[in-house]
């Protein structure tokens, strides 16, 4: 009995380390999400590549795919075990958030590590699926259980955290329904809204 008290107070006080994926034309409502939920909130840590950041040049110019997501793993990752893709209306036609999705859902590699937990935030506040990246949503599906889901913006610190739990627990319970054999985007896309390639 007191075991399984101590372990429930565990599990309410994990704070796991998030990398946060998101096209940077959003970065305003990014850093204002980082700012209410990891830093007031005190929901995640988060992980992510400082603005105006991009891939170094040896991964960029690699045509080896596997390398490729290694290294994104090992370089940008950190000790993060969930990716949040933070979407906005142009997300889904960047090549960066296709290559970080794409390693999250990576298995195997150094270490022979799980993928990651991964989920997908409407940055606009309504929860429309229409432009989620291509990627994300092979592995999204609204009709039966899925790897990835997808979430309007949160109501609440405790509703994002339980939304965190869920993807870690994906890791080893859902990881049979990881779609991830296309290949990587080499350039940017044409965007759905917009109608140019940013």
């Amino acid at each position: 009995m007191y075991n399984g008290i101590l372990g429930g107070l565990n599990q309410q006080q994990i704070k796991r380390n998030v990398f946060i994926s998101y096209y940077h034309g959003d970065q305003v409502a990014v850093n204002e999400f980082v700012r209410v939920f990891a830093r007031e909130l005190n929901i995640f840590t988060p992980c992510m590549l400082a603005e105006g950041q991009r891939f170094s040049d040896d991964i960029i110019n690699s045509a080896n795919p596997q390398y490729v997501m290694q290294q994104i793993r090992n370089r940008y990752f950190g000790h993060s075990s969930v990716t949040i893709v933070l979407i906005g209306s142009c997300t889904h036609s960047r090549r960066y958030v296709d290559w970080e999705i794409k390693a999250s859902l990576q298995r195997g590699g150094i270490g022979g590590q799980a993928p990651h937990g991964l989920l997908a935030i409407n940055l606009c506040k309504l929860n429309s699926s229409k432009n989620l990246p291509p990627r994300f949503l092979e592995n999204n599906s609204q009709a039966v259980e899925s790897y990835a889901p997808f979430y309007r913006y949160p109501n609440s610190g405790q509703e994002l955290k339980g939304w965190i739990e869920e993807a870690v627990r994906a890791r080893t319970s859902r990881t049979g329904l990881i779609t991830n054999q296309n290949t990587m985007m080499q350039n940017n896309r044409r965007c759905n809204v917009c109608g140019v390639t940013h």
